[in-house]
C-alpha cells in the first residue's frame, strides 16, 4: 500500500446528504466539502460520488457557486449510507504489475445497521477504473477493516491500535486474534511490520482510529498528537503511545522521528465531545488540507504540518461544523495512488 505523499491519480469522496450524521447542523456541511474539491480539484481528479441525477444538479450548482466545478471533478450516481470514503471506500494497492483494489469488508464500524451500500463501493470502483478487486479475507471468513484505523508508510511498516483492532468492544473481526489480524494485514497490504499503539481520543465514534492520534509524514517520521493538559481525558492515552512511537522501529530497523502535533481545545456540541484533532489532515498533491477549530492552536499545529510537508502548501479547512459528523478531513477522502509510469494529475 503506498503512503498518502506519494503522487495521487486522483482522490475518492461521496457529497453528504445523510442529514441525521449532523443533526440540526447540515446547512453548512455542504459548503466545507465545496472548499476541499475546491482546493483539491486544482492538483488531482477528485472522483465524487453522488446518490442520483437530482443530487448531481444540485451539487453541481453549490460547487459553481463556491468556483469548485472544475473538468477534474468526475461525478459516480452510486447510493451511499454516509460519506467517509476513508472508510468503505476502494484501498489501492500496488506491485510490479500495477495497481488493484483490496476489498475490505465495512459494517459501520461494528455499530450501525446501515452501511450495505457503503460496502459496495470498493468493487464499484475498481470495476469502473478497471483494475483487479482483491477480497480481503482471514482464513475462510471476511476481513473487516477501515481505512482510518490504519496509516502506512508506503515501505512496509502500519500504524494502528489495539483499541480498535483487537478490543471486545465494536468488534470487527470476532473471529480472529492478534496473530491472525496481523498475518492478513501483512498479506493484503504487503507488509513486514505493524506497530500498535494502545487507544484513541475521546468522543472517537468509531473506536480508536489511528488517523486522530498519529500519522506517517515520511518512511521513518510520525507526528504524534499530545495533550500537554494532565486534567484532560486525552493526555494519559495520548502520552502512552508517544511513549510506544519513540520507542518503536520502522521495517528498515530505523527508530522513528517522533514530531508532536497539538490537540485543540475540546470541541463540545450539544453537550457531546467530539473528535477534533489536527492529525486528520489529508495528503495531496502539492497540498496539505489541514483541519482547523478556530482555536489558539490552529497556528502552532498549521507550523508543525508546514515544517513536515516543506513542498507542499498546508491549507486550513475549518472543520467546526464538519467534525458534529464525528470525522473531519482524512475520514472523508481516500487517495487514489498515480500509476507508476505516470505523473500526478
Amino acid at each position: 500500500m503506498p503512503a498518502e505523499w506519494e503522487p495521487h491519480a486522483a482522490t475518492w469522496l461521496a457529497w453528504p446528504h445523510n442529514r441525521t450524521d449532523w443533526p440540526g447542523k447540515f446547512t453548512p456541511i455542504p459548503w466545507v466539502y465545496a472548499e476541499i474539491i475546491r482546493n483539491l480539484a486544482q492538483h488531482e481528479t477528485v472522483h465524487l460520488i453522488v446518490k442520483d441525477a437530482a443530487e448531481e444538479k444540485l451539487t453541481r450548482r453549490v460547487l459553481r457557486k463556491a468556483e469548485a466545478l472544475r473538468e477534474s471533478v468526475v461525478f459516480h450516481r452510486w447510493a451511499t449510507n454516509r460519506v467517509w470514503t476513508r472508510d468503505y471506500g476502494p484501498i489501492f494497492v500496488k506491485n510490479a504489475s500495477g495497481t488493484a483494489v483490496v476489498d475490505f469488508a465495512f459494517n459501520a464500524w461494528a455499530k450501525y445497521s446501515d452501511w450495505k451500500l457503503d460496502n459496495r463501493v470498493p468493487k464499484r470502483a475498481a470495476k469502473l477504473l478497471g483494475l483487479p478487486c482483491l477480497a480481503a479475507r482471514i482464513g475462510n471468513v471476511d476481513f473487516v477493516l477501515e481505512g482510518g484505523s490504519i496509516d502506512v508508510n508506503g515501505r512496509g511498516t502500519l500504524l494502528t491500535t489495539e483499541e480498535c483492532l483487537l478490543s471486545d468492544v465494536q468488534q470487527r473481526n470476532p473471529s480472529a486474534d492478534r496473530g491472525q489480524i496481523e498475518q492478513a494485514l501483512c498479506e493484503h497490504l504487503g507488509l513486514t511490520k505493524i506497530i500498535w499503539l494502545e487507544r484513541g481520543i475521546v468522543g472517537d465514534d468509531t473506536h480508536g482510529h489511528i488517523d486522530d492520534i498519529a500519522r506517517f509524514v515520511a518512511p521513518d517520521v510520525v507526528l504524534a498528537a499530545v495533550e500537554p493538559n494532565q486534567q484532560d481525558l486525552n493526555h494519559e492515552p495520548l502520552a502512552h503511545n508517544l511513549k510506544l512511537l519513540r520507542q518503536a522501529r520502522s521495517e528498515s530497523g530505523r527508530q522513528l522521528a517522533v514530531a508532536e502535533l497539538p490537540m485543540p481545545r475540546p470541541v463540545v456540541f450539544s453537550g457531546q465531545r467530539l473528535p477534533a484533532s489536527y492529525a486528520n489532515f489529508y495528503i495531496a498533491n502539492k497540498i496539505v488540507l489541514a483541519p482547523v477549530f478556530n482555536d489558539p492552536s490552529d497556528r502552532e499545529a498549521l507550523n508543525v504540518l508546514a515544517h513536515a510537508f516543506p513542498d507542499r502548501q498546508v491549507v486550513p479547512i475549518y472543520c467546526g461544523d464538519l467534525v458534529w459528523g464525528l470525522g473531519t478531513i482524512h475520514c472523508m477522502t481516500q487517495q487514489q495512488p498515480a500509476p507508476d509510469d505516470k505523473k500526478p494529475g
